[in-house]
């Protein structure tokens, strides 16, 4: 006697297959996605503390924070008003170079803004960087207790993207609510 057996899958075989690996695949890009999300966001923080170190060692030497120019750094440098583009610029006074290159924001709708405050009537006697954080869940990305868009910068900035400029750093004689 023949047995007729066949070998191979059925046709709902491969359709279950192919569905749950259509599942494993979706459930892949969204952990990926959002990975990708923290570890921008983890640079932005990483750059912001960069520039405000930075800052800090130009304010010990010239007791006064270098000027600020439409969101950018008038350093580069600092004997002159040419701003410190965002991913090129040298911050620099001619003698220290205090950023090699001025750090720009790892996503190209994003970027940073940077500006001076008065602080006890002198002028550049504070900073304050922002930046939007792509992960509203984040907790550091509040300014005070206002967790959405910072609502005190001027009009038409942005840091990019749908969340605005949401995450800041201030120099120590200052907040992110000063004007």
């Amino acid at each position: 006697m023949k047995q007729n057996s066949k070998s191979g899958f059925t046709l709902v075989e491969l359709l279950v297959v192919i569905a749950i690996l259509g599942i494993l695949s979706t459930i892949g890009l969204v952990v990926f996605s959002s990975a990708q999300m923290r570890g921008r966001d983890a640079q932005r923080k990483s750059d912001l503390k960069q520039i405000s170190n930075a800052l800090e060692i130009y304010y010990n030497d010239y007791g006064i924070y270098p000027t600020s120019s439409n969101g950018q750094v008038a350093g580069c440098p600092s004997t002159t008003s040419t701003v410190c583009s965002w991913g090129i610029g040298q911050f620099t006074d001619g003698k220290t170079i205090y950023l090699k290159t001025v750090p720009k924001d790892p996503a190209s709708n994003y970027k940073y803004y940077y500006r001076t405050v008065t602080v006890g009537g002198g002028a550049n006697q504070g900073f304050q960087l922002y930046a939007g954080l792509e992960n509203s869940q984040d907790t550091s990305a509040c300014i005070g207790n206002n967790c959405s868009t910072h609502t005190d910068l001027p009009a038409g900035v942005a840091c990019g993207g749908t969340v605005g400029c949401n995450f800041s750093i201030t120099s120590p004689n200052t907040t992110a609510t000063a004007n």
